[in-house]
């Protein structure tokens, strides 16, 4: 079956350093608390905020061994009024046996406001 497992975070500059920075300590953390190997993703979606525009968030997730045969696709997200700004989201497909219910969803910085009903970390 496949699970979406989603997690965010937010940057607090728009520079090609921190947007790398944020998002490999994401992927990390999605990758970790899931117990999750690149032969079991179909593909990783990534979406940022219209004021992030300084790197490519999926160059991150090119420093994990293994992972360069992942299908990765960067895109903006909606400019929704009042929405979190500076955010970087994810949501990859992973092949799993995990029920739903026990997927860990990773919600880091000021994005954990985004979801407090899914987090289930203290970071």
């Amino acid at each position: 079956m496949i699970r979406g497992v989603r997690g965010a975070i937010t940057v607090k500059e728009n520079t090609e350093a921190e947007i790398l920075e944020k998002t490999e300590r994401l992927f990390f953390e999605l990758i970790e608390r899931n117990r999750i190997h690149p032969d079991q993703v179909a593909s990783v979606f990534i979406s940022v905020t219209e004021d992030l525009s300084a790197a490519f968030p999926a160059k991150a997730l090119r420093k994990f061994n293994d992972w360069s045969y992942v299908p990765v696709m960067c895109m903006k997200e909606i400019p929704v009024p009042s929405s979190l700004p500076k955010c970087i989201r994810v949501m990859m497909h992973v092949n799993t046996d995990v029920p739903q219910d026990k997927v860990e969803h990773i919600y880091l910085e000021e994005a954990k406001r985004l979801r407090p009903d899914l987090l289930k970390s203290k970071l």
